[in-house]
């Protein structure tokens, strides 16, 4: 048994003495989405900080906590904020919290974030549906010894973002009056925004989005055979899309007047994608 797989074990095991709660459904908030988590019909709550072995969250308006709960009659476990490579954890360490959200139970992974938007005729305000993703510019989390327990030493990657549960995205989209564009996102490690050069870069290597999370995530989740599906808030236009300067505020902000809009996106998927795991 690996070092990793029994630090996992032990944050499973302090989860279990606070709660029994079963999640089908792992939902990652990303910044200035936090307050989504108010919608569940709130079963436990677990801080960072109370999980042995848990890496906690220092990036301003990311809560720090575990929320279990209902949306609809679908469980579901809430990340309240992630952590990040550039805060100095290992990648191991970064993605610690979708594994052991897996092996506490969930079978889906429903990754948000908050993105520079690359795509020509993006605005801030808009969603993108990830049907794609670039992970070359961050370390992958499954460089090391493979933990067996978890998945296999060489994973396949061609569909990383469940199609079925894209299909039951765009459905709800178009249902609830939300604009969702389509794209490939792309994970820099951050903490800096992106230079003016490097999005010229990467939209050249077919970006349509840009952010510091996901993409590593979405990698390990794929390791343990969890359907995913990403969609990313455009906060801001990427370097050099806008004569305006980028900043935290800024993703926050547009995130507030977003979330109306996101927060009932996401109540109808997590619904249908619990009518969609029922029927198979």
């Amino acid at each position: 048994m690996s070092n990793e797989y029994e630090t996992l074990m032990r944050c499973v095991r302090s989860v279990r003495t606070k709660t029994d709660f079963v999640p089908k459904v792992a939902l990652v908030l990303g910044s200035g989405l936090g307050d989504y988590a108010s919608q569940l019909r709130v079963e436990a709550t677990v801080d960072y900080h109370e999980i042995e072995g848990f890496p906690v969250s220092t990036v301003p308006g990311h809560t720090g906590r575990f929320v279990f709960g209902y949306v609809g009659d679908v469980p579901v476990v809430c990340m309240q904020g992630r952590v990040h490579y550039y805060e100095g954890y290992s990648m191991t360490e970064v993605v610690r919290p979708i594994r052991l959200m897996k092996l506490l139970g969930a079978e889906v992974l429903f990754l948000t974030n908050a993105a520079g938007g690359i795509q020509l005729g993006m605005k801030a305000g808009d969603l993108m549906l990830l049907t794609g993703q670039i992970a070359s510019f961050v370390p992958s989390p499954l460089i090391g010894e493979n933990i067996e327990e978890l998945g296999p030493r060489f994973p396949d990657m061609s569909r990383i973002y469940d199609y079925d549960l894209q299909k039951i995205a765009k459905k709800c989209a178009a249902e609830t009056g939300a604009d969702l564009k389509e794209g490939t996102y792309l994970q820099f490690t951050g903490p800096a925004y992106e230079s003016p050069a490097e999005i010229r870069m990467v939209r050249t290597l077919g970006a349509d989005a840009v952010g510091m999370s996901t993409a590593c995530e979405a990698v390990a989740a794929n390791h343990m055979g969890m359907k995913i599906l990403g969609i990313s808030f455009i906060s801001n236009l990427a370097a050099g899309m806008s004569t305006q300067p980028l900043s935290h505020k800024e993703v926050q902000e547009a995130a507030d007047l977003a979330a109306p809009k996101f927060r009932a996106l996401v109540t109808e998927v997590i619904r249908r994608i619990g009518e969609h795991e029922k029927s198979e």
